[in-house]
């Protein structure tokens, strides 16, 4: 880790420990009422040098078998992402990881490897997790980065804002592309299960009504989510991102954009906020940069008003509407795919002063679920296609370049205390609210 990338200057080499402590958290799950958990495979710790070739660490093969057997004994259906963001370090010093082409057939004997050994009795895969947040993490802000970029600011390091953080994705959706047509040819008609992908985005508000606004917030959505929802659902990206990057933006072969057109099952979507967005021409000024390509202006607050109550991290404002716009906005622009929330929650302060009983009391939370659910089980009325909620996060956890400094999790983690976990209110009133 560099200095002044994470927030407490700690790191998550043993963060809640649930490599460990497993069946402990499964019991969780299952006292709680709840019938799924979805959980990251670590590419590297099933092959450290990111190569099947290379070898297969066995131990790491056996650990989820074992997470895998725990979680069905106790009727709780596993829905397993293939990539959170830990890539193996030998790739990206190899070749730069998901700056380059190379990644694909990596990922793709990867994900073979995971299907292979698990999907006998896993019935929902997820290829990426936030493929936008990797990208535009490492390749514009530079927060997630470590080895790759030392420094916060990404034009000290070795990044072409104008076309780095669009070459990535796009070597993510053809990776992405590449692991579905694997499991289709190899795996899906005998082990049944199905297969997608996990999309964030914000929902976006015109900042005023003037048409230049609400444009800038339609093009919002199509920066965020649009720029990889389009290509699995049309096979090209979407026709502001071609109009605005122009040749800085690559370009699918009729072979490539044929295998991601349609590439999913289903989609996931990762939603904690909204915005307001304006028109802001006055941004391409200089040098062609993937922050300003868009020509908008992204803000959390009107007149001073914000757009809700803001949670611990200084990017989530709570706006529950949000959810039940942008699922609306999905089903309409994308043939009405079948969704899963895979991602939704707040966090709120870890606050050294609170006692125990304080820190379990997280009414902000209750309101924030009770009040996105609503919303969602409102969009199913507008024929949303929406088969499931998952909240984030069971437990409080290593929060990237917040590190420990903020707590989403429903049950608390004492990391004083030998990571001991507690309930918060949040978690009770969930357990009450799934019997009901």
């Amino acid at each position: 880790m560099y200095a002044g990338k994470i927030a407490d200057g700690k790191n998550g080499d043993v963060a809640v420990d649930s490599y460990h402590r497993y069946k402990e958290d499964v019991k969780i799950l299952k006292e709680m009422g709840l019938d799924a958990y979805r959980f990251s495979i670590s590419w590297p710790r099933l092959l450290p040098y990111g190569k099947v070739s290379k070898g297969v660490n066995k131990k790491g093969i056996a650990y989820y078998h074992n997470l895998i057997d725990e979680l069905l004994a106790n009727g709780i259906q596993p829905f397993i992402t293939l990539f959170h963001w830990d890539l193996p370090q030998s790739l990206q010093d190899e070749y730069g990881g998901f700056i380059s082409p190379q990644i694909v057939g990596d990922f793709q004997n990867y994900a073979d490897l995971c299907f292979r050994e698990y999907g006998n009795k896993v019935k929902h895969w997820i290829t990426l997790n936030e493929p936008l947040s990797y990208s535009t993490g490492i390749y514009s802000t530079g927060v997630f980065s470590s080895k790759q970029c030392s420094t916060l600011n990404p034009l000290k390091c070795n990044i072409d804002l104008a076309t780095d953080p669009y070459k990535v994705a796009h070597y993510q959706i053809l990776a992405h592309g590449a692991a579905v047509q694997i499991y289709r040819q190899k795996y899906q008609a005998s082990q049944k299960g199905v297969i997608g992908v996990a999309l964030n985005s914000n929902w976006f508000i015109p900042f005023s009504q003037a048409k230049q606004d609400r444009s800038a917030a339609l093009r919002a959505v199509d920066f965020m989510f649009g720029w990889y929802m389009d290509p699995m659902t049309y096979g090209d990206y979407p026709h502001t991102m071609r109009s605005l990057v122009g040749g800085r933006l690559p370009k699918f072969s009729r072979e490539q954009s044929s295998q991601i057109k349609g590439s999913f099952d289903f989609i996931g979507l990762n939603y904690y906020t909204s915005s307001y967005t304006a028109y802001a021409p006055s941004f391409r000024n200089g040098k062609p940069n993937f922050n300003t390509d868009s020509l908008i202006n992204i803000t959390s607050e009107r007149n001073g008003i914000p757009i809700g109550p803001r949670a611990a991290s200084d990017w989530l404002y709570i706006y529950p509407r949000g959810i039940f716009d942008l699922l609306l906005h999905i089903k309409k622009r994308y043939r009405n795919p079948i969704i899963y929330i895979t991602e939704n929650g707040c966090d709120e302060s870890n606050d050294a002063r609170l006692s125990l009983k304080e820190a379990l009391s997280d009414g902000m939370r209750i309101h924030y679920y009770h009040d996105h659910l609503a919303f969602a089980q409102l969009a199913t009325r507008f024929a949303v296609r929406l088969k499931g909620y998952f909240a984030w996060s069971l437990l409080d956890n290593f929060e990237w370049g917040s590190g420990y400094t903020v707590r989403f999790g429903i049950n608390y983690v004492d990391y004083n205390n030998g990571l001991k976990r507690y309930p918060k209110h949040s978690a009770i009133w969930f357990k009450n609210f799934l019997r009901k």
